[in-house]
């Protein structure tokens, strides 16, 4: 029989309609009254009258999803045929937040929906409430990741952002007895409307085997011989730019089994052999961060992070490049940029693509691999800096090997030519470490391939090129360079703090939310008794409405009259939130010993939000110590509503949004030298929180900026902690030194907060007086009387209210589309479709 089925290269459409994308829906309320039902009738199967709330969420998600597909149609269609150079950003994380008023914002639709909506009955507060967040990160490295494709889009800069849809994100965080326990992130449970899959499009991602040669018409080649494999499949979001029509691509991969069902064992009766293969497979992309405390959770994070720069580069090649692309000309099109260490191993994958499948020389393959590359360092704690051992690394992917081995062996080469002989400084620089045992150092790996190294503030830069990567800072001085984080405006000002934004719009006018620069004229507004007056409503009203979120969600309240002292960052003990809850004993102490009188204590909420890793002992501990200590301070009559502290469980982007527009403090107090740059700190002064900080990451740009007047400064400085280090630091010393400190620690021991059992801290304090690793008790003192300036400064509301305008006025710097624009200028050179 014939075979009649045409290439798509030869269907011609023959009605007009079909001859370009579909045109979006008509932007009317009444064009929008009609789609909504459309999809609540055909794709949720219910009329309006049967329908809960479920469906008319998906129904309104749906219905946004259609405005901007054509637009995203459209995009990748232009793309295409202007063959740009696109960013592919490849990410292990990306905490998006709620999509839906993010992209109602985008399209200027949040009105007509609204109006649409409440045509047919519905509120759409009411849909609001529903939508679950995808938890697709950890940290600030994801909702870094999210603020940058957000940027780009908004610049019509060609992007993709490659990662996992992990099926069950991050943690959903729950106290018990005031200890966290963690319970699955179930995302997925009710469906996701802003994603659609692709598996015409899913790509083989093989592990395991075996190397071998062969002759290839007189050329000895390598090729891998793999023993299993999984399919990849794409999932892709769109990223709507703001009020410009481009919508970009976030591409999230999903694992699958190759053949996932075993009929013929299931026929016998075993039906959980059956099925086996699936649920290997799908655990590679079903948690995020699996607990890599044991040879099978590290093993799984590597698989996951092969996975997905694997299919990402493969994606690219075989699906966005058109068909017959000169490779040689790869860098023309494309950087990968590297978010930190989990995708590195795409630089041997991409070498082993274009060596062993493409079949280049390994000179030319390399040289369009280091152009191809560049990465993002995030980090200056050495633990951080990921490595992987030789065995795992050959057993699981043993092609990859050989070709990283090759790789140094040749940059050693170019380490003798530049240094001589110099066996100590060979073994520093080698890809490979010997110590504690064989590995592979990610971070020197990218630092060796990529065109370009940046650090992420410029303190942390500065430290990338003297400490961290010296070496190889003098040898390639010009591959290292700085981009100061940033964050997006639209989310963490516009969708986060309305009052604020339609004040400042009020006041400037449009357009500083693609600019944030013209925030600055706020400053001519600073010492006006009008506008600070505005602006101390906003606050306040901020405040009522964390309250509401807060008594909703935890049964918590904040108490009117209160400074709200915050603290919301993942828990680490660099990021010292040991030294916020020393302080927060010592001024409870302070009143209940009667050495502070109580009329002259500021009335403080101090509110916490923070997960701690699964497997971090420590970290548990001083969330239980933050518990305790609240539970014992809010319920003691002595401090008479002068003090309370507040730590909602599962803290999110979407209570973030609630709490940072409603911060009158902001804690950024790291230990100087450890925080690599921080966005919260940008996000909370840029919505008219002061900062009490170090000079640490990317508080030192922040104190730059607003002024030495309108920022608590205390602590050591990089320098003076070195330097403490190298003496010889004491912990104990600053113990017997510091009275308040000396209480605050003695209360803890003595199970004050722990039910009379001294047991149940002793890990903690102990650590603190014979560690304390990040010097907590060294700043404790410097800390405690920058609190009281605190105080002394929050007494004079007009003051204050002052320094917090001048904080949103001088915070224009730190938006995320400065960040695109310094990325675009130093590494990616990559230009606007237009």
């Amino acid at each position: 029989m014939p075979d009649n089925t045409a290439s798509p290269s030869e269907l011609r459409p023959t009605h007009p309609l079909a001859l370009a994308p579909v045109a979006a829906p008509a932007a009317s309320v009444d064009g929008f009254v009609r789609r909504f039902l459309q999809n609540l009738n055909f794709d949720q199967g219910v009329a309006l009258s049967a329908s809960d709330d479920n469906d008319r969420y998906l129904a309104l998600a749906g219905t946004v999803r259609d405005y901007l597909m054509a637009r995203w149609l459209d995009d990748q269609a232009q793309q295409a045929r202007q063959q740009s150079k696109t960013v592919c950003y490849l990410s292990a994380e990306y905490l998006l937040g709620r999509q839906l008023d993010n992209n109602l914002l985008a399209a200027r639709l949040t009105d007509i929906a609204t109006e649409a909506l409440a045509q047919c009955g519905i509120d759409i507060e009411d849909l609001r409430a529903l939508e679950i967040e995808p938890g697709l990160g950890n940290g600030g490295l994801g909702r870094l990741a999210a603020c940058f494709i957000d940027s780009l889009a908004t610049m019509s800069i060609p992007t993709i952002g490659y990662g996992i849809r992990y099926e069950y994100g991050i943690f959903r965080q729950a106290f018990a007895d005031g200890q966290q326990i963690e319970q699955p992130d179930a995302w997925l449970r009710l469906g996701s409307p802003w994603d659609f899959p692709h598996p015409e499009a899913a790509q083989t991602i093989s592990f395991g085997g075996r190397t071998e040669t062969y002759d290839d018409e007189g050329v000895e080649r390598s090729r891998w011989v793999p023993d299993w494999n999984v399919l990849a499949v794409p999932y892709n979001m769109m990223v709507p730019g703001y009020h410009n029509g481009r919508v970009n691509t976030l591409r999230l991969w999903r694992a699958v089994a190759t053949n996932a069902f075993d009929l013929h064992t299931f026929n016998s009766g075993d039906y959980v052999e059956s099925v086996r293969a699936q649920t290997f497979a799908e655990n590679i992309s079903k948690v995020l961060y699996p607990e890599d405390s044991t040879p099978q959770g590290k093993e799984l994070r590597l698989q996951q992070q092969y996975f997905f720069v694997a299919a990402s580069i493969a994606d690219f090649i075989e699906h966005v490049l058109p068909e017959g692309f000169d490779l040689d000309t790869l860098p023309e099109r494309v950087i990968f940029q590297l978010n930190d260490t989990h995708p590195v191993i795409g630089v041997p994958e991409l070498m082993r693509v274009l060596v062993d499948e493409k079949h280049m020389e390994w000179d030319a393959a390399w040289a369009i691999t280091q152009k191809c590359f560049a990465y993002t360092c995030h980090t200056l704690l050495p633990e951080a800096l990921e490595v992987w051992s030789v065995d795992l690394l050959g057993r699981l992917l043993p092609r990859h090997l050989e070709i990283i081995y090759r790789i140094n062996d040749d940059f050693l080469l170019a380490v003798r030519e530049r240094f001589g002989d110099d066996e100590m400084l060979i073994r520093d620089m080698s890809i490979i470490g010997e110590h504690p045992f064989r590995s592979v150092r990610m971070a020197y790996l990218a630092t060796v391939a990529g065109s370009k190294v940046n650090g992420v503030a410029e303190l942390h830069s500065q430290l990338l090129r003297d400490n961290v990567l010296k070496d190889f800072a003098q040898m390639w001085p010009e591959k290292f360079t700085n981009v100061t984080n940033g964050v997006t405006p639209r989310r963490f000002l516009r969708l986060a703090n309305p009052d604020l934004s339609e004040l400042i719009t009020e006041t400037l006018g449009a357009g500083w939310t693609v600019d944030l620069e013209r925030l600055r004229g706020l400053e001519a507004f600073a010492d006006d008794p009008e506008f600070r007056d505005r602006f101390a409503a906003v606050k306040a009203a901020n405040k009522r409405r964390l309250g509401r979120v807060l008594s909703a969600r935890d049964g918590m309240t904040i108490d009117d009259g209160h400074l709200l002292d915050v603290m919301i960052k993942r828990l680490h003990e660099y990021k010292r939130q040991t030294l916020k809850v020393l302080h927060i004993v010592s001024a409870y102490d302070g009143i209940v010993s009667g050495r502070v009188p109580i009329e002259q204590v500021q009335p403080r909420t101090f509110l916490f939000g923070a997960k701690a890793a699964p497997g971090y002992a420590m970290a548990k501990h001083i969330i239980h110590l933050i518990n305790a200590v609240g539970e014992v301070v809010n319920a003691d009559p002595r401090v008479q509503g002068r003090l309370k502290v507040l730590y909602p469980a599962n803290y999110n982007v979407t209570l973030a949004e609630s709490i940072i527009p409603a911060a009158d403090l902001s804690e950024q107090i790291s230990l100087a030298g450890k925080e690599a740059s921080g966005t919260g700190n940008m996000k909370l002064a840029l919505n008219g929180a002061l900062t009490i900080g170090t000079d640490d990451g990317a508080n030192v740009e922040i104190r730059q900026l607003v002024g030495d007047d309108n920022f608590f400064l205390f602590g050591m400085s990089e320098p003076e902690v070195e330097a403490l280090w190298a003496e010889g630091y004491r912990p104990a010393d600053f113990y017997h030194r510091d009275e308040r400190l000396r209480a605050a620690l003695d209360l803890i021991a003595s199970g004050a907060f722990s039910g009379g059992d001294r047991s149940v801290f002793e890990p903690l304090v102990s650590n603190l007086l014979y560690d304390d690793r990040f010097m907590a008790l060294a700043d404790f003192g410097s800390y405690v009387d920058a609190q009281e300036r605190v105080d002394a400064a929050y007494a004079d509301q007009d003051g204050w209210v002052r320094s917090a305008i001048l904080n949103v006025a001088r915070s224009g710097f730190f938006s995320s589309d400065r960040s695109m624009r310094d990325y675009l200028d130093r590494i990616w050179h990559a230009t606007p479709v237009n």
